[in-house]
């Protein structure tokens, strides 16, 4: 059923229980065009898959994800066909999990950016450990927070908030992601896996119907958002074809602040 998503790692750890493992060796685990295309698509066919429950998804090596990897940002910025199409499997991540009946449990450790984030923040019940580094990343790369931070930042930190993170591009750790309300959970580092399987696990053993309704309800405060997160999609990718994107990918290559004229 999943054979198609070949470069998602996915596994069943436990009886109706669907992980998703993002893992890239020696980039974070950021996405490259076909984890990010099949990241966004690979939620419809959870949906209809009759074996899963649950879906726990995590980052291989310490990391969640580093988002969309640079490359690829540089092929959105050159090139329409691409831009059009990346912009549509944006679109689709975000409301493909809203719309995904199965609950999602994300297990949140060190960098979690960009289309990573969006994942890490969209689940259902996230938890993270102290060294989770949460952080949105567009702004430092000179484009709009589109992926997923309008539709859902607001409702889970409050709007004062999401504007100092998402304006400022400033981290949040693990425990102050809890604090703020942005996830769920902040378990010690070495209780991570274990506790989000664990939840999963409960969730496995509930009423199904009672708990994909509960979350159908609850997912219209987010499509109520529906058209702020469209605007901001659409700002971002405005930004792909202006001069700041350049500065911004070469600042995250060289690792030092972006020099925006």
């Amino acid at each position: 059923m999943y054979d198609e998503f070949t470069s998602l790692e996915i596994d069943r750890p436990e009886k109706s229980i669907l992980r998703i493992t993002l893992r890239a060796p020696g980039t974070l685990n950021a996405l490259d065009a076909g984890a990010h295309a099949q990241i966004a698509a690979v939620w419809q066919t959870i949906d209809r898959d009759p074996d899963t429950r649950v879906v726990l998804v995590r980052g291989a090596g310490g990391t969640f994800s580093s988002g969309g990897d640079l490359a690829l940002v540089e092929e959105i910025a050159r090139d329409w066909e691409t831009r059009l199409r990346v912009f549509h499997e944006a679109r689709d991540l975000v409301y493909n999990i809203v719309n995904c009946r199965k609950p999602v449990v994300a297990a949140i450790d060190g960098p979690a950016v960009g289309a990573g984030l969006a994942i890490a923040l969209l689940a259902d019940i996230s938890v993270a450990a102290p060294s989770a580094r949460i952080v949105d990343g567009h702004t430092r790369l000179g484009v709009a927070a589109g992926d997923h931070a309008v539709i859902v930042w607001p409702l889970l930190c409050g709007m004062a908030k999401a504007k100092y993170h998402l304006l400022l591009n400033e981290p949040v750790d693990g425990e102050e992601a809890e604090r703020l309300g942005l996830v769920s959970l902040c378990v010690p580092t070495a209780e991570l896996e274990e506790r989000a399987l664990e939840i999963a696990r409960k969730l496995t053993h509930g009423s199904q119907a009672a708990i994909e309704h509960t979350k159908l309800a609850l997912n219209n405060w987010l499509r109520a958002a529906g058209p702020a997160f469209d605007a901001s999609l659409a700002l971002e990718f405005l930004d792909m074809t202006g001069p700041d994107v350049a500065e911004g990918v070469a600042a995250v290559r060289g690792r030092r602040p972006p020099r925006f004229s």
